[in-house]
């Protein structure tokens, strides 16, 4: 039998703790149509879906809708692409939701593919992105939590579930603090951005007069050379290369494509990674790997849910 014929344009969903983006998307990448609705994160599960459907309701007004052949989505997880159900930590009115099956309703019966933010991420850049034309990568978001997803092979590589690559919940200090996933010394649990700004905090370091305590604070802080900020940054990025080399000597990408909120902070987060990736990967079938920043930027979850829909298989 012969395949199903790509999709030329698609609707993407991007589905956060924060904001619930939509889009219809051609097969070149173009963002045709936009919308965004806050999510009701803190309100119960059906709250949370009409939010979807109400995203989904604005790209259905457009005389574009009629051409969009499939839905990708892309969220926050745990996900789970074989059952259609999603658990975002964030999201605690989502617990094995149906998310699946109710965007097909309100999609009007369109296959529906899921996968999770981090693989969403690596469909984006391998895409449009700083990994294409690459065969094996590893791309991360380094934001309030560290996601990620892997091109293997020349293809995205969701595995059974949506949810393979998530390197954020390796482990890497073997007697280091309890994680939220309740495993232990885990990528996130050093680099995430609210991880990254604790720590500055306790070693010392203090905010300005406004008493912004964020992680993008303590990036300004390191780019004025405040060594406690400057050490901050070390230590995640320290994690994130331990994380990188290890999935390096697995899988053997060459390329890792860092992208999210806390890798804005620029050099102050990649010249270390840098340093500390020559430390950890002193393997020869892994020393050539190279770390570059994301390209996609904030778009990058909704090409990547759209790359999905269009790559299929869908559900």
């Amino acid at each position: 039998m012969d395949a199903e014929p790509t999709p030329s344009l698609v609707a993407a969903l991007d589905i956060g703790g924060t904001k619930i983006a939509g889009a219809l998307v051609d097969g070149e990448g173009r963002i045709r149509l936009r919308s965004r609705r806050p999510t009701p994160a803190r309100e119960d599960g059906e709250t949370v879906a009409a939010a979807v459907e109400a995203v989904l309701a604005d790209l259905a007004a457009s005389p574009l809708w009629e051409s969009a052949g499939a839905v990708g989505i892309g969220s926050a997880g745990p996900v789970d692409a074989a059952l259609g159900t999603v658990s975002p930590v964030n999201v605690p009115g989502w617990r094995d939701y149906p998310l699946v099956e109710r965007v097909r309703r309100a999609a009007t019966g369109r296959p529906v593919t899921l996968v999770g933010d981090g693989v969403a991420m690596a469909a984006a850049e391998h895409w449009l992105g700083a990994a294409r034309g690459h065969s094996d990568a590893l791309c991360l978001v380094v934001s309030t939590g560290v996601g990620g997803g892997l091109v293997l092979d020349g293809r995205v590589h969701p595995g059974p579930t949506g949810n393979a690559g998530h390197i954020g919940h390796l482990p890497v200090d073997l007697d280091g603090e309890p994680c939220a996933c309740g495993g232990r010394g885990c990528v996130e649990r050093l680099a995430g951005g609210p991880h990254l700004a604790r720590r500055a905090v306790e070693n010392g370091w203090r905010p300005g007069p406004d008493g912004d305590v964020s992680a993008a604070a303590v990036a300004a802080a390191a780019h004025a050379g405040d060594p406690i900020a400057v050490a901050s940054f070390e230590r995640a990025a320290q994690a994130l290369a331990a994380g990188i080399a290890a999935t390096a000597a697995l899988v053997e990408i060459d390329i890792a494509v860092v992208g999210g909120g806390v890798a804005g902070a620029g050099e102050v987060l990649f010249a270390p990674l840098r340093r500390s990736l020559r430390t950890y990967a002193a393997l020869s079938f892994v020393r050539d790997l190279k770390v570059v920043p994301a390209v996609t930027g904030t778009d990058a979850g909704l090409l990547g849910a759209a790359a999905s829909a269009m790559a299929g298989p869908a559900r």
